[in-house]
């Protein structure tokens, strides 16, 4: 993976984590966890992470206020991978605007905004489904986060949205499931929406999966024509299952229990 990139990436999830709220993104503080910097790699590594977080800090207005750094991480001579990890804090002006990850309601529509997903390198359909871990960490195009993310807390801020979440691990299918985990509502997908690996579970960036009333829809696509805006509609909310298309399904309740009891059973050596 690009180091460069990764350190990129990690500011802006945080940045879009906090958008998706409806938050202004104010100020990160960073943990820098990295192996021996007296090998060439390491360091190398360790500098080309500062200087991807230092440049989507200066493009997106969100500095660096605090932090920390951890060095010399290894086990047997094997330095760990390298791991920036970004804390955010943001502001509201009304709390009682804040979107929540979880669907408002059913019959509400379902919205990408964004570019449609593509990218599979270093992800984590890649690593758990095939045991890879190929490719590059997906590129960072930095106007586009901020765009994208202005636009997210402009239409929370309208009142237009129900719901919001950005997609990042385990791309749009996987922001899509945690969404209906938090509600306890189910989605349809659109006949005809792409089934292929990578638009299911790329993690490609500036990416956000969004809930509305079907009558803000056309108030939402002329503001994201006007802002130069990418928004789509995939489909619906509503019902039990996961669905896409008339096709392919799973219930809310199979996936709960999935994602709820995987840790139990493997303390349990199960």
């Amino acid at each position: 993976a690009n180091p460069f990139e990764g350190g990129k990436q990690a500011v802006a999830e945080s940045y879009r984590n906090i958008s998706a709220s409806g938050a202004l993104p104010l100020a990160v503080t960073n943990n820098l966890n990295f192996g021996n910097p007296e090998k060439p790699e390491i360091m190398s590594q360790f500098v080309g992470c500062i200087e991807g977080m230092a440049e989507a800090c200066r493009e997106l207005d969100y500095p660096v206020v605090s932090g920390n750094v951890s060095l010399y991480n290894e086990t047997n001579d094997q330095g760990i991978f390298p791991t920036p990890v970004i804390g955010g804090v943001g502001v509201i002006s009304d709390w009682q605007k804040v979107t929540p990850l979880a669907f408002r309601d059913e019959g509400q529509f379902i919205l990408l905004l964004g570019q449609a997903p593509a990218h599979i390198g270093q992800s984590l359909f890649l690593r758990e489904i095939y045991g890879l871990e190929e490719g590059d960490a997906p590129a960072v195009d930095l106007k586009r986060e901020k765009l994208n993310g202005t636009f997210v807390r402009t239409l929370a801020q309208m009142g237009l949205t129900t719901a919001a979440h950005d997609i990042s691990d385990g791309g749009l299918l996987v922001a899509l499931a945690e969404m209906a985990l938090a509600s306890g509502i189910g989605f349809v997908l659109d006949d005809g929406t792409p089934t292929d690996s990578a638009y299911l579970f790329g993690e490609d960036q500036a990416n956000y999966i969004l809930t509305c009333e079907e009558s803000a829809w056309p108030q939402i696509q002329a503001l994201s024509a006007d802002a130069g805006v990418s928004v789509t509609v995939l489909g619906k909310t509503g019902g039990e299952n996961l669905q896409i298309g008339s096709n392919d399904t799973i219930s809310i309740e199979t996936v709960r229990q999935k994602n709820e009891n995987w840790l139990p059973a493997f303390m349990k050596g199960e």
